[in-house]
């Protein structure tokens, strides 16, 4: 691919996208995030502001240390203040002592932020824009110009933003990049904008863009098919309000639509293990259902669609999920059709034919009607195929279970279970105590296995998730249990749904043990 094709990527995850609200990093968390984002090949790694927390100067000291394959890492400041100097502004100076080769300070191209914000003169900006670039280019260090409000800027005052530009450029800036602040630009402004202005500029531009009116990604996009040579987001669009420009939908986007060139080939299959390592780093539970990096991006539920599926992936997949390291999945529902049980009946290596999933799909579309859920417990599913095979045999069967909950003197509550179950030609009749029911029944049915499977000594309850489904019926509601177990190499999940919750709760109990005594690897 020709060097003309090439975007730079300059990822702000690390600054802007901590001011996320609930998106939190501790410095030893940026630099494995720096670290990851290297490797993946981004361009620039925005740092931090090291003038404003003792968090991103420590980042800083760290980075110093190691040794950065793809990326350069900057620092992130301001301008000056107003009716002062950049040798007298202990944010310029913060700037320097962060020790990076590039540095990327904003300033302001709208009136309204001149006059009410910084309460300053239109011509007072001009000059802290152009000394303050100039200054940093005196102490050796390269500089990016962040042009804060440019859109709006532009709208209420189109020569005063370019002056902006004119400015930071007279001093020494290398790249201008055109900030939709406030996120509020549609994409067509941003077209109209670009074509008025990219011809003023006279250096490399890029574009910024935030996510309040959902175009972050779209604006990107088009800056860059306006000559923009750099796009600025973050990893999963994380970002102050409604976040940044979603760099893990652009950089794809760029690299395998538009035919531009962002990141190393071969290091886009990490595009999904990235995205989901930041969500990790930072405890956030991801959003499976971003595209191209969400767990349901190629995921699969209407009946029709999955039919088609099984003819031709392209029927209803716009990429190779594998390009960006994500994979097809196939849910089952009560929406599901012969073809999602069959793919699922591959996947979990289940022989069964066409009309021997009917039964099957009947019960499945029956049981949700009753407040079952497939869709997050496969394992479920793949018993019910399992059970179509003629020579399968279940590893237990329930005869009956009995529990107890108390409250003694001395005590407190506990809870007490017994279980009968025939396994083969015996029956085994156990007891067991918990710290509730539920608790009390898991340890009975073990107990009864355990001398039959040792391996159940591996099995952990590692989630039991409770929801009630019609609350209006108060006490009498019915109530969903979805359970996930693991041992050391599979997690599975299975589902069960009464009016009772220790009936919901043993039905998804014993499924999840036979699942894992019958299919588990």
């Amino acid at each position: 691919m020709s060097l003309a094709k090439m975007v730079q990527i300059y990822d702000t995850t690390l600054r802007d996208g901590t001011q996320s609200e609930g998106f939190n990093l501790s410095a030893r968390d940026k630099i494995r995030i720096a670290q990851r984002l290297d490797e993946f090949g981004v361009h620039f790694i925005e740092g931090g502001w090291p003038g404003s927390n003792p968090k991103d100067v420590e980042f800083f000291q760290r980075a110093r240390d190691i040794e950065w394959k793809h990326a350069q890492i900057t620092a992130f400041g301001s301008t000056c203040r107003a009716r002062s100097t950049p040798e007298d502004d202990a944010n310029i100076q913060a700037l320097l002592e962060a020790g990076t080769t590039w540095c990327t300070i904003f300033g302001k191209s709208w009136t309204l932020h001149v006059t009410d914000v910084l309460q300053t003169t239109l011509s007072d900006n001009l000059r802290i824009i152009e000394e303050s670039v100039a200054y940093l280019r005196q102490q050796g260090r390269r500089v990016i110009y962040d042009a804060e409000h440019f859109f709006d800027g532009y709208k209420q005052d189109p020569v005063y933003a370019v002056e902006t530009l004119q400015a930071a450029i007279r001093g020494g800036a290398e790249m201008v990049v055109l900030c939709d602040t406030n996120g509020g630009t549609l994409p067509w402004e941003v077209e109209d904008i670009l074509r008025a202005v990219k011809g003023q500029i006279g250096v490399p531009f890029g574009i910024h863009a935030h996510n309040d009116s959902e175009c972050a990604v779209i604006n990107s996009l088009i800056a860059v098919r306006e000559g923009a040579i750099q796009v600025q987001g973050t990893i999963n669009g994380v970002g102050e309000r409604c976040g940044n420009a979603n760099l893990c939908s652009i950089i794809p986007d760029l690299q395998l639509k538009m035919g531009y060139s962002c990141v190393p080939e071969e290091n886009l299959k990490q595009l999904y293990a990235l995205s989901h390592f930041v969500f990790e780093v930072a405890n956030i539970t991801p959003d499976e259902h971003l595209p191209y990096v969400g767990r349901s991006a190629f995921a699969h539920k209407g009946g029709v669609h999955v039919a088609a599926m099984r003819r031709n992936p392209r029927s209803y997949q716009h990429i190779e999920p594998e390009r960006v390291g994500n994979q097809s999945r196939v849910v089952v529902s009560d929406l599901s059709g012969r073809g999602n049980l069959l793919s699922k009946a591959e996947e979990h290596g289940v022989e069964v034919e066409g009309e021997e999933v009917v039964p099957v799909l009947k019960q499945v579309k029956e049981l949700e009607a009753r407040g079952f859920s497939f869709e997050a417990a496969e394992a479920s599913v793949a018993l019910m195929l399992k059970r179509q095979e003629p020579h399968y045999r279940r590893p237990f069967e329930l005869v009956d279970f009995f529990v107890n909950v108390e409250h003694r003197h001395g005590r407190g509550i506990f809870a007490e279970a017994t279980v009968k179950i025939r396994i083969g030609d015996q029956v085994m009749h156990t007891a067991a105590e918990g710290v509730g029911p539920v608790h009390a029944l898991d340890q009975a049915l073990r107990k009864a296995l355990l001398p039959f499977y040792p391996q159940l000594q591996h099995f952990q309850l590692s989630d039991y998730k409770v929801r009630i489904l019609d609350p209006d019926n108060g006490t009498e509601a019915t109530t969903r249990v979805l359970v996930e177990m693991r041992n050391s190499t599979s997690r599975w999940s299975t589902v069960g749904a009464s009016a009772n919750i220790i009936e919901a709760s043993w039905q998804a109990l014993a499924d999840g043990l036979e699942y894992g005594l019958t299919m588990a690897h």
